[in-house]
Protein backbone atom coordinates (compact mmCIF):
# COMPACT_ATOMS: atom_id res chain seq x y z
CA UNK A 1 0.00 0.00 0.00
CA UNK A 2 1.40 3.26 -0.80
CA UNK A 3 2.24 5.75 1.82
CA UNK A 4 -0.52 8.38 2.41
CA UNK A 5 1.12 11.64 1.82
CA UNK A 6 1.69 13.38 5.51
CA UNK A 7 -0.28 16.53 6.27
CA UNK A 8 0.42 18.91 9.12
CA UNK A 9 -2.93 18.98 11.16
CA UNK A 10 -4.94 21.74 11.62
CA UNK A 11 -5.41 22.38 15.55
CA UNK A 12 -7.39 25.40 16.91
CA UNK A 13 -7.92 26.13 13.33
CA UNK A 14 -9.83 29.81 13.29
CA UNK A 15 -8.94 30.88 17.03
CA UNK A 16 -6.18 32.73 18.73
CA UNK A 17 -3.03 30.29 19.25
CA UNK A 18 -2.02 30.27 23.44
CA UNK A 19 0.75 32.69 24.06
CA UNK A 20 2.43 29.93 25.36
CA UNK A 21 2.76 27.70 22.59
CA UNK A 22 4.02 30.65 20.31
CA UNK A 23 6.72 31.03 22.76
CA UNK A 24 7.38 27.29 22.87
CA UNK A 25 7.25 26.71 18.85
CA UNK A 26 9.99 29.64 18.46
CA UNK A 27 11.81 28.44 21.14
CA UNK A 28 12.03 24.18 19.71
CA UNK A 29 13.01 26.50 16.10
CA UNK A 30 15.76 27.87 17.56
CA UNK A 31 17.22 25.45 19.66
CA UNK A 32 16.88 22.93 17.07
CA UNK A 33 18.99 25.38 14.86
CA UNK A 34 21.70 25.67 17.08
CA UNK A 35 22.30 22.26 17.92
CA UNK A 36 22.15 20.79 14.40
CA UNK A 37 23.52 24.12 12.49
CA UNK A 38 20.87 24.24 9.82
CA UNK A 39 17.55 25.42 9.17
CA UNK A 40 16.29 23.96 6.25
CA UNK A 41 13.09 21.90 7.22
CA UNK A 42 13.24 22.70 10.29
CA UNK A 43 10.27 25.01 10.92
CA UNK A 44 8.05 22.52 8.62
CA UNK A 45 9.02 19.50 11.56
CA UNK A 46 8.59 21.96 14.26
CA UNK A 47 5.51 22.44 13.13
CA UNK A 48 4.01 19.11 12.00
CA UNK A 49 5.31 18.00 16.04
CA UNK A 50 2.43 20.63 17.39
CA UNK A 51 -0.04 20.36 14.86
CA UNK A 52 1.12 24.14 13.46
CA UNK A 53 0.60 25.47 9.71
CA UNK A 54 4.22 26.05 8.80
CA UNK A 55 3.63 29.07 7.85
CA UNK A 56 2.34 30.62 11.13
CA UNK A 57 5.51 29.38 12.74
CA UNK A 58 7.91 30.83 9.97
CA UNK A 59 5.87 34.21 11.08
CA UNK A 60 6.38 33.49 14.23
CA UNK A 61 10.54 32.76 13.64
CA UNK A 62 10.41 35.95 11.50
CA UNK A 63 8.99 38.12 14.27
CA UNK A 64 10.95 36.84 17.26
CA UNK A 65 14.51 38.01 15.47
CA UNK A 66 12.83 41.27 14.82
CA UNK A 67 12.18 41.16 18.17
CA UNK A 68 15.30 40.59 19.15
CA UNK A 69 17.22 42.61 16.71
CA UNK A 70 18.38 39.80 14.27
CA UNK A 71 16.62 41.01 11.38
CA UNK A 72 15.20 44.41 10.57
CA UNK A 73 11.36 45.33 10.73
CA UNK A 74 8.55 46.45 13.07
CA UNK A 75 8.93 45.06 16.75
CA UNK A 76 6.05 43.25 18.37
CA UNK A 77 5.83 45.67 20.43
CA UNK A 78 5.88 48.81 18.09
CA UNK A 79 2.59 46.87 16.39
CA UNK A 80 1.24 46.64 19.63
CA UNK A 81 1.46 50.39 20.15
CA UNK A 82 0.52 50.90 16.32
CA UNK A 83 -2.58 49.15 16.69
CA UNK A 84 -3.09 51.21 19.77
CA UNK A 85 -2.69 54.45 18.13
CA UNK A 86 -4.86 53.14 15.41
CA UNK A 87 -7.49 52.45 17.81
CA UNK A 88 -7.20 55.66 19.50
CA UNK A 89 -7.97 57.22 16.36
CA UNK A 90 -10.77 55.28 15.26
CA UNK A 91 -12.24 56.20 18.40
CA UNK A 92 -11.81 59.84 18.57
CA UNK A 93 -13.14 60.17 15.07
CA UNK A 94 -16.07 57.72 15.40
CA UNK A 95 -16.14 60.60 19.08
CA UNK A 96 -16.16 63.40 16.72
CA UNK A 97 -18.62 61.91 14.12
CA UNK A 98 -21.04 61.52 17.00
CA UNK A 99 -20.12 65.22 18.23
CA UNK A 100 -20.88 66.60 14.87
CA UNK A 101 -24.41 65.04 14.72
CA UNK A 102 -25.23 65.65 18.06
CA UNK A 103 -24.42 69.22 17.83
CA UNK A 104 -27.42 70.26 16.79
CA UNK A 105 -29.09 69.41 20.35
CA UNK A 106 -25.77 70.16 22.26
CA UNK A 107 -26.20 73.40 23.37
CA UNK A 108 -23.89 75.10 25.41
CA UNK A 109 -25.01 74.99 29.54
CA UNK A 110 -28.39 73.11 28.31
CA UNK A 111 -28.64 69.26 28.92
CA UNK A 112 -30.39 67.69 26.90
CA UNK A 113 -33.81 65.47 28.03
CA UNK A 114 -33.80 61.86 28.28
CA UNK A 115 -35.93 61.58 25.52
CA UNK A 116 -33.98 63.84 22.91
CA UNK A 117 -31.27 61.53 23.85
CA UNK A 118 -33.21 58.18 23.47
CA UNK A 119 -34.23 59.50 19.91
CA UNK A 120 -30.80 60.35 19.10
CA UNK A 121 -29.50 56.85 20.20
CA UNK A 122 -32.36 55.04 18.35
CA UNK A 123 -31.79 56.96 15.29
CA UNK A 124 -27.86 56.18 15.04
CA UNK A 125 -27.40 53.33 17.25
CA UNK A 126 -26.75 51.49 13.91
CA UNK A 127 -23.93 53.66 12.49
CA UNK A 128 -22.14 54.07 15.83
CA UNK A 129 -23.23 51.96 18.84
CA UNK A 130 -25.29 52.55 21.77
CA UNK A 131 -22.55 52.53 24.38
CA UNK A 132 -19.65 54.55 22.11
CA UNK A 133 -22.59 57.13 21.68
CA UNK A 134 -23.24 56.73 25.75
CA UNK A 135 -19.75 57.44 26.55
CA UNK A 136 -19.09 60.15 24.26
CA UNK A 137 -22.47 62.15 25.13
CA UNK A 138 -21.57 60.90 28.93
CA UNK A 139 -24.72 59.00 29.46
CA UNK A 140 -25.14 55.85 31.44
CA UNK A 141 -26.39 53.18 29.04
CA UNK A 142 -28.25 52.00 32.08
CA UNK A 143 -30.16 55.49 31.43
CA UNK A 144 -31.13 54.63 27.76
CA UNK A 145 -31.86 50.79 28.52
CA UNK A 146 -34.14 51.82 31.78
CA UNK A 147 -36.12 54.40 29.03
CA UNK A 148 -36.62 51.76 26.54
CA UNK A 149 -38.39 49.53 28.95
CA UNK A 150 -40.35 52.42 30.60
CA UNK A 151 -43.33 52.96 28.37
CA UNK A 152 -43.27 56.48 27.28
CA UNK A 153 -46.05 58.33 25.76
CA UNK A 154 -46.58 58.40 21.84
CA UNK A 155 -45.82 62.28 22.44
CA UNK A 156 -43.11 62.13 24.36
CA UNK A 157 -41.16 60.29 22.02
CA UNK A 158 -42.21 61.86 18.85
CA UNK A 159 -41.18 64.92 20.47
CA UNK A 160 -37.56 63.84 20.95
CA UNK A 161 -37.41 62.54 17.28
CA UNK A 162 -38.53 66.10 16.25
CA UNK A 163 -36.21 67.46 18.36
CA UNK A 164 -33.24 65.92 16.70
CA UNK A 165 -34.55 66.86 13.30
CA UNK A 166 -35.54 70.80 14.23
CA UNK A 167 -31.65 71.01 15.71
CA UNK A 168 -30.41 69.47 12.68
CA UNK A 169 -32.26 71.98 10.56
CA UNK A 170 -31.18 75.23 12.90
CA UNK A 171 -28.10 73.81 12.71
CA UNK A 172 -27.68 73.60 8.96
CA UNK A 173 -29.31 76.99 7.97
CA UNK A 174 -26.40 78.95 9.92
CA UNK A 175 -28.52 78.68 13.12
CA UNK A 176 -30.44 81.45 11.88
CA UNK A 177 -33.94 80.01 11.03
CA UNK A 178 -36.61 80.86 13.35
CA UNK A 179 -40.07 79.21 13.84
CA UNK A 180 -41.66 79.97 10.39
CA UNK A 181 -38.45 78.81 8.70
CA UNK A 182 -37.49 75.96 10.59
CA UNK A 183 -41.14 74.03 10.25
CA UNK A 184 -41.37 75.10 6.38
CA UNK A 185 -38.06 73.08 5.79
CA UNK A 186 -39.54 70.23 7.78
CA UNK A 187 -42.38 70.25 5.41
CA UNK A 188 -40.29 70.32 2.46
CA UNK A 189 -38.20 67.14 3.54
CA UNK A 190 -41.70 65.24 4.35
CA UNK A 191 -41.79 65.65 8.09
CA UNK A 192 -45.14 65.87 9.37
CA UNK A 193 -45.43 68.75 12.13
CA UNK A 194 -47.67 71.76 12.87
CA UNK A 195 -46.09 75.17 13.53
CA UNK A 196 -46.88 75.42 16.94
CA UNK A 197 -45.46 72.38 17.80
CA UNK A 198 -41.95 73.63 15.93
CA UNK A 199 -42.55 76.77 17.78
CA UNK A 200 -43.11 74.79 21.51
CA UNK A 201 -40.02 72.69 20.62
CA UNK A 202 -37.74 75.25 19.33
CA UNK A 203 -38.53 77.21 22.85
CA UNK A 204 -37.35 73.95 24.61
CA UNK A 205 -34.40 74.02 22.58
CA UNK A 206 -33.71 77.33 23.72
CA UNK A 207 -33.08 77.58 19.73
CA UNK A 208 -34.65 81.15 18.16
CA UNK A 209 -33.98 82.68 14.87
CA UNK A 210 -31.84 85.73 13.45
CA UNK A 211 -33.09 89.33 14.08
CA UNK A 212 -31.75 92.26 11.92
CA UNK A 213 -30.52 95.17 13.55
CA UNK A 214 -29.97 98.66 12.16
CA UNK A 215 -28.75 99.34 9.01
CA UNK A 216 -26.01 101.57 7.74
CA UNK A 217 -25.39 103.59 4.39
CA UNK A 218 -21.81 102.53 2.91
CA UNK A 219 -21.57 104.22 0.01
CA UNK A 220 -21.56 108.15 -0.64
CA UNK A 221 -23.34 110.04 -3.16
CA UNK A 222 -21.85 110.96 -6.15
CA UNK A 223 -21.72 114.67 -6.75
CA UNK A 224 -22.23 114.66 -10.59
CA UNK A 225 -25.24 116.94 -11.76
CA UNK A 226 -26.45 114.16 -14.61
CA UNK A 227 -26.86 111.08 -13.69
CA UNK A 228 -29.14 107.76 -14.97
CA UNK A 229 -32.33 107.73 -14.44
CA UNK A 230 -34.78 105.95 -11.92
CA UNK A 231 -36.50 102.94 -13.94
CA UNK A 232 -37.09 100.74 -11.27
CA UNK A 233 -39.42 103.54 -9.02
CA UNK A 234 -39.34 100.99 -5.88
CA UNK A 235 -40.98 98.34 -8.03
CA UNK A 236 -38.63 95.46 -7.13
CA UNK A 237 -40.39 92.67 -9.50
CA UNK A 238 -39.01 90.92 -12.15
CA UNK A 239 -40.97 88.27 -14.87
CA UNK A 240 -37.96 86.38 -15.61
CA UNK A 241 -33.94 85.95 -14.62
CA UNK A 242 -31.87 88.98 -15.76
CA UNK A 243 -34.79 91.20 -16.11
CA UNK A 244 -33.40 93.52 -13.39
CA UNK A 245 -30.41 93.56 -11.28
CA UNK A 246 -30.01 95.39 -8.03
CA UNK A 247 -26.86 96.28 -6.50
CA UNK A 248 -25.03 97.47 -3.02
CA UNK A 249 -22.76 97.54 -0.39
CA UNK A 250 -21.86 97.53 2.75
CA UNK A 251 -18.89 97.28 5.16
CA UNK A 252 -17.63 95.18 8.22
CA UNK A 253 -15.36 95.83 10.96
CA UNK A 254 -12.41 93.14 11.44
CA UNK A 255 -9.58 93.17 13.37
CA UNK A 256 -7.14 94.09 10.81
CA UNK A 257 -9.68 97.16 10.01
CA UNK A 258 -12.34 97.52 8.04
CA UNK A 259 -13.84 95.40 5.26
CA UNK A 260 -16.11 96.17 2.71
CA UNK A 261 -18.46 93.76 0.50
CA UNK A 262 -20.62 94.43 -2.46
CA UNK A 263 -23.44 92.19 -4.04
CA UNK A 264 -25.48 92.16 -7.35
CA UNK A 265 -28.63 90.20 -6.92
CA UNK A 266 -31.24 89.26 -9.60
CA UNK A 267 -34.81 90.49 -8.44
CA UNK A 268 -36.83 87.48 -10.04
CA UNK A 269 -35.29 84.89 -7.98
CA UNK A 270 -33.62 86.74 -5.24
CA UNK A 271 -30.50 84.98 -6.62
CA UNK A 272 -26.93 86.69 -5.28
CA UNK A 273 -25.20 86.48 -8.66
CA UNK A 274 -21.88 88.05 -8.32
CA UNK A 275 -20.13 89.54 -4.80
CA UNK A 276 -16.77 90.85 -3.68
CA UNK A 277 -15.10 91.40 -0.36
CA UNK A 278 -11.80 94.34 -0.81
CA UNK A 279 -10.05 96.13 2.04
CA UNK A 280 -10.31 98.83 -0.04
CA UNK A 281 -14.09 101.27 -1.12
CA UNK A 282 -12.72 101.87 -4.82
CA UNK A 283 -14.92 101.63 -7.79
CA UNK A 284 -13.12 98.07 -8.97
CA UNK A 285 -15.12 96.53 -5.41
CA UNK A 286 -18.13 96.74 -7.17
CA UNK A 287 -17.00 96.09 -10.94
CA UNK A 288 -15.75 93.42 -9.76
CA UNK A 289 -18.81 92.05 -8.27
CA UNK A 290 -20.37 93.18 -11.63
CA UNK A 291 -18.10 91.14 -13.38
CA UNK A 292 -18.66 87.96 -11.57
CA UNK A 293 -22.84 88.82 -12.06
CA UNK A 294 -21.81 88.72 -15.78
CA UNK A 295 -19.97 85.74 -15.91
CA UNK A 296 -22.05 83.73 -13.83
CA UNK A 297 -24.93 84.13 -15.60
CA UNK A 298 -22.64 82.38 -18.71
CA UNK A 299 -23.86 85.14 -21.39
CA UNK A 300 -21.82 88.53 -22.32
CA UNK A 301 -24.87 89.80 -24.08
CA UNK A 302 -27.76 90.88 -21.31
CA UNK A 303 -29.95 93.50 -23.28
CA UNK A 304 -33.13 93.73 -21.60
CA UNK A 305 -31.42 93.83 -18.25
CA UNK A 306 -31.95 96.96 -16.09
CA UNK A 307 -29.50 97.09 -13.48
CA UNK A 308 -30.72 99.64 -10.15
CA UNK A 309 -28.39 100.66 -7.48
CA UNK A 310 -28.26 103.85 -5.31
CA UNK A 311 -26.77 107.02 -5.75
CA UNK A 312 -23.00 105.85 -4.55
CA UNK A 313 -19.97 107.31 -6.77
CA UNK A 314 -19.01 103.36 -7.37
CA UNK A 315 -21.90 102.97 -9.26
CA UNK A 316 -21.72 106.22 -11.25
CA UNK A 317 -18.09 105.64 -12.14
CA UNK A 318 -17.39 105.58 -15.67
CA UNK A 319 -16.14 102.26 -16.01
CA UNK A 320 -19.21 101.07 -14.01
CA UNK A 321 -21.44 102.16 -16.64
CA UNK A 322 -19.42 101.78 -19.56
CA UNK A 323 -19.44 97.94 -19.01
CA UNK A 324 -22.88 97.89 -18.31
CA UNK A 325 -23.72 99.66 -21.85
CA UNK A 326 -20.93 96.95 -23.28
CA UNK A 327 -23.27 94.21 -21.54
CA UNK A 328 -25.95 95.54 -22.89
CA UNK A 329 -27.68 96.59 -19.70
CA UNK A 330 -29.49 99.84 -18.55
CA UNK A 331 -28.23 101.64 -16.14
CA UNK A 332 -30.86 102.80 -13.36
CA UNK A 333 -30.57 105.14 -10.20
CA UNK A 334 -32.15 105.81 -7.11
CA UNK A 335 -34.02 109.28 -7.44
CA UNK A 336 -34.66 110.03 -3.86
CA UNK A 337 -32.20 108.89 -2.48
CA UNK A 338 -33.32 107.67 0.85
CA UNK A 339 -33.10 103.22 1.60
CA UNK A 340 -36.83 102.76 -0.08
CA UNK A 341 -35.26 103.35 -3.40
CA UNK A 342 -33.04 100.41 -2.98
CA UNK A 343 -34.96 98.89 -0.77
CA UNK A 344 -34.18 95.20 -1.91
CA UNK A 345 -30.54 95.06 -2.43
CA UNK A 346 -30.37 97.01 0.99
CA UNK A 347 -32.71 93.46 2.53
CA UNK A 348 -29.71 91.38 1.28
CA UNK A 349 -27.73 93.15 2.60
CA UNK A 350 -29.32 93.29 5.90
CA UNK A 351 -29.17 89.67 5.85
CA UNK A 352 -25.66 89.25 5.12
CA UNK A 353 -24.94 91.50 8.31
CA UNK A 354 -27.55 89.39 10.04
CA UNK A 355 -27.02 85.60 9.15
CA UNK A 356 -23.37 85.86 9.06
CA UNK A 357 -21.50 88.94 10.50
CA UNK A 358 -23.64 89.45 13.78
CA UNK A 359 -23.56 85.56 14.15
CA UNK A 360 -19.80 84.52 13.51
CA UNK A 361 -18.41 87.41 14.33
CA UNK A 362 -15.51 89.00 15.52
CA UNK A 363 -13.63 88.39 12.11
CA UNK A 364 -9.77 87.80 12.76
CA UNK A 365 -8.39 88.42 9.18
CA UNK A 366 -9.70 89.36 5.78
CA UNK A 367 -9.46 85.50 4.42
CA UNK A 368 -11.54 84.38 7.39
CA UNK A 369 -14.72 86.96 6.41
CA UNK A 370 -13.98 86.25 2.46
CA UNK A 371 -14.27 82.76 2.78
CA UNK A 372 -17.48 82.69 5.19
CA UNK A 373 -18.63 84.87 3.01
CA UNK A 374 -18.43 82.23 0.03
CA UNK A 375 -20.17 80.08 2.35
CA UNK A 376 -22.70 82.15 2.98
CA UNK A 377 -23.52 82.68 -0.44
CA UNK A 378 -23.44 79.47 -1.63
CA UNK A 379 -26.10 78.44 1.21
CA UNK A 380 -28.13 81.35 0.45
CA UNK A 381 -28.40 80.73 -3.38
CA UNK A 382 -28.66 76.46 -2.85
CA UNK A 383 -30.54 76.09 0.51
CA UNK A 384 -32.33 79.00 2.07
CA UNK A 385 -35.76 79.62 2.07
CA UNK A 386 -36.71 82.75 0.55
CA UNK A 387 -40.74 83.54 0.92
CA UNK A 388 -40.62 86.04 -1.59
CA UNK A 389 -40.30 83.32 -3.95
CA UNK A 390 -42.77 80.39 -2.78
CA UNK A 391 -40.62 79.38 0.33
CA UNK A 392 -38.12 77.67 -2.21
CA UNK A 393 -34.29 78.54 -2.66
CA UNK A 394 -33.60 80.90 -5.60
CA UNK A 395 -31.62 77.86 -7.43
CA UNK A 396 -34.43 76.07 -7.49
CA UNK A 397 -36.87 79.04 -8.35
CA UNK A 398 -35.10 79.27 -11.74
CA UNK A 399 -34.72 75.78 -12.16
CA UNK A 400 -38.38 75.55 -12.30
CA UNK A 401 -38.71 78.30 -14.45
CA UNK A 402 -36.30 77.16 -16.84
CA UNK A 403 -37.74 73.37 -16.98
CA UNK A 404 -41.64 74.95 -17.01
CA UNK A 405 -40.27 77.25 -19.82
CA UNK A 406 -38.68 74.43 -22.05
CA UNK A 407 -42.09 72.56 -21.38
CA UNK A 408 -43.86 75.40 -22.62
CA UNK A 409 -42.27 75.69 -25.77
CA UNK A 410 -42.32 71.71 -26.41
CA UNK A 411 -45.55 72.09 -25.96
Amino acid sequence: MAASKQQTPKHGSGHRHPPELRERAVRMVEETIKETGERHGVVTRIAVQLGLGSETLRHWVKQAEIDNGQRPGVTTKDQQRIAELEKENRELRRSNEILKAASGFLREGARPSTAEIVAFINQHRNSFGVEPICETLQVAPSTYYKALSRPCSERELRDGELKVEIARVHKENFDVYGIEKVWKQLRREGVEVGRDRVGRLMAELELEGAVRGKTWRTTLPSQVDSRPADLVDRDFSATAPNRLWVADLTYVSTWPGVVYAAFVTDVFSRCIVGWKVSTRLRAELALDALEMAIWSRGTTDLKGLVHHSDRGVQYLAIRYTERLADAGAVCSVSSRGDSYDNALAESVIGLFKTELIRKRGPWRSFEQLELATARWVEWYNQRRLHSSVGDVPPAEFESTYYRERAASAVA
